[in-house]
């Protein structure tokens, strides 16, 4: 296995590779040539993306990929891997079974499993099946050594020493069935909620936007549901969210749009909308596409009881001075490296293997 050395420097060199690519320039150590058709395959590799998953235009991998890039920094992984004794460590297999909700979305357990010093075996969704092998071509290119730690597989998984899975709450109980005999990690759907209080400025309101429709709403960081005092007017909400209305211009969320908005309409259901959001009354946290559910609350007291009561399910909570651990307006889709899936450490899970 390489040693930790090795490891980290790979994964410091990745993301400048991430951040020359993002910035439009080519800059990975190597000859212009190498460097510029290994850029030239990863555009092609974006397109590919988008052209199996409608829902992954380039705009949001680039957004991701850049994302990453800030967060794979020598200071970053350093701060990160301060706590953690990873050396002499005896690598296991572990199975990584990936959703594809949002782009790269698995790839956090990636670099955990092998910055922790473990092999990864990869079992990668429909809707994500180019973006991570290119990360792990352009990773072996800077450390080669690694390439016997990274297998992508369509098989039946075999001969591994634990998982990490991820999928829908059906999905789950499959997982926690069939993967009960190995140390597992089994997350399963969970969602994002604000609070508001009906004191926050036009510019956090703003940035609420982004945490709501960065992504479409399809990533569990995404917000699906505000909760909101009693006799709240909405008029600033939407006043401040008017300029991210050119997403009804991509198609498959305008169908998402007018497919729900019939659906809610022949129901009866009051609504507020904008033309391209819909406001919905609806105590349910989980919100389809191109709509956010709404609640009331009476007092703070009895909200904060009713968020902890509920934090099994909550991925964030997007508020100001309300909560501990809470996010700030528009950091949903900005996760740093110590932002691990359902507060689960799976760099203390890894080690402990």
């Amino acid at each position: 296995m390489t040693d930790l050395k090795h490891r980290f420097e790979a994964f410091v060199k990745l993301g400048t590779f991430l951040k020359s690519f993002c910035d439009g320039i080519i800059n990975i150590n190597k000859t212009t040539t190498d460097s510029s058709a290994l850029s030239l395959e990863f555009k092609e590799c974006i397109s590919q993306a988008k052209h199996y998953n409608g829902w992954f235009t380039e705009e949001n991998i680039l957004f991701c990929l850049n994302n990453w890039a800030d967060a794979l920094t020598k200071e970053n992984l350093e701060e990160w891997l301060t706590p953690y004794n990873l050396n002499n460590r005896e690598p296991k297999n572990v199975a990584l079974i990936m959703a594809g909700n949002i782009p790269l979305v698995g790839f956090h357990d990636f670099l955990v499993t092998l910055i922790t010093g473990h092999n990864a075996i990869i079992k990668l969704s429909s809707n994500d099946k180019t973006l991570l092998p290119f990360i792990a071509k352009i990773l072996l290119e800077l450390e080669p050594s690694l390439k016997n730690n990274i297998l992508f597989t369509e098989e039946r998984l075999e001969n591994y020493d634990a998982v990490i899975a991820t999928g829908s709450t059906n999905t789950a109980r499959y997982f926690e069935h069939y993967f009960s005999k190995k140390p597992n990690i089994i997350r399963k759907s969970r969602n994002s909620v604000a609070v508001l209080t009906g004191e926050e400025t036009k510019e956090q309101l703003k940035a609420l936007g982004e945490d709501i429709f960065r992504y479409y709403g399809l990533g569990c960081r995404s917000v699906s549901k505000l909760f909101v005092p009693k006799g709240y007017n909405f008029d600033a909400f939407f006043e401040a969210i008017y300029n991210f209305n050119p997403i009804i211009n991509q198609n498959k969320y305008a169908n998402n749009y007018d497919y729900n908005k019939a659906v809610y309409l022949m129901s009866e259901y009051k609504l507020l909308e904008n033309g391209f959001l819909m406001l919905k009354e609806d105590e349910r946290n989980a919100s389809p596409i191109a709509s956010v559910f709404y609640e009331f609350y009476e007092n703070t007291n009895s909200l904060k009881k009713k968020l902890e009561e509920n934090k099994k399910n909550l991925q964030c909570i997007v508020a100001s001075n309300f909560v501990e651990n809470e996010v700030p307006f528009g950091k949903t889709q900005l996760p740093t490296l110590n932002d691990f899936a359902d507060n689960v450490d799976t760099i203390k899970f890894l080690i402990s293997l």
